[in-house]
């Protein structure tokens, strides 16, 4: 094993420290949050902070990075709207949604230069990503600033679902490798998701015969 101390993590070089910690975390989920501002102009970013908040009401979150010297375009999108999509990014577009993180100015459109296309359905008013198979449209909340880092974390409530038919069970469970949605390890290395078993709700009383 490799150690490191605080220390040792604060004189890293940036990069090496950026990449290190950015993946120690795992696999995180990679989805495509969109937005739209008030003169129609559509934006695409891709997140792997996306999180569970709770389910009733069904809340999701997800972490926004400083914003003193960089333009979040999300951000102040969803401020004026009030509105995002959450899709989850396709096993066969990561390319595509990786480069949804380059710093395009305002009047460009993720959508058009990383060959995604806007869907908009039910009325909603933000597009959803037609490639996607599982999509949620969110109304945000509250934003919750994280006062150590500049951070701020974005609350949304969900008010819209779409789930391919052949990844959703009658009980409800998303099988996430049929849904073709992928993750993400640090900034830049996306994995598949692969199935590896379900198992019922865990109790004491119920514990298996666990392997040596």
């Amino acid at each position: 094993m490799t150690f490191f101390s605080e220390e040792d993590i604060l004189q890293m070089p940036k990069v090496k420290r950026l990449n290190i910690i950015n993946s120690i975390t795992g696999i995180k989920p990679a989805n495509l949050i969109s937005t739209i501002d008030e003169r129609n102009r559509h934006n695409l970013a891709i997140f792997s902070s996306v999180v569970h908040l709770g389910s009733n009401p069904a809340l999701i979150g997800f972490i926004l990075r400083p914003q003193q010297k960089i333009r979040r375009h999300t951000h102040e999108n969803i401020l004026e709207n009030g509105y995002y999509t959450i899709n989850h990014l396709p096993n066969h577009k990561t390319l595509e949604g990786h480069y949804t993180s380059a710093k395009f100015d305002k009047e460009t459109s993720e959508y058009d230069v990383c060959h995604f296309t806007p869907e908009f359905q039910h009325d909603f008013p933000v597009p959803y990503v037609k490639e996607s198979f599982l999509k949620m449209g969110l109304k945000h909340v509250e934003s919750i600033p994280i006062k150590y880092n500049g951070t701020v974390m974005i609350v949304g409530k969900i008010l819209q679902v779409y789930v391919a038919k052949s990844s959703l069970s009658e009980e409800g469970y998303i099988n996430l490798e049929e849904a073709k949605s992928v993750g993400i390890s640090g900034l830049n290395t996306y994995y598949d998701l692969k199935k590896i078993d379900s198992y019922p709700y865990a109790r004491p009383h119920e514990l298996p015969h666990f392997k040596s």
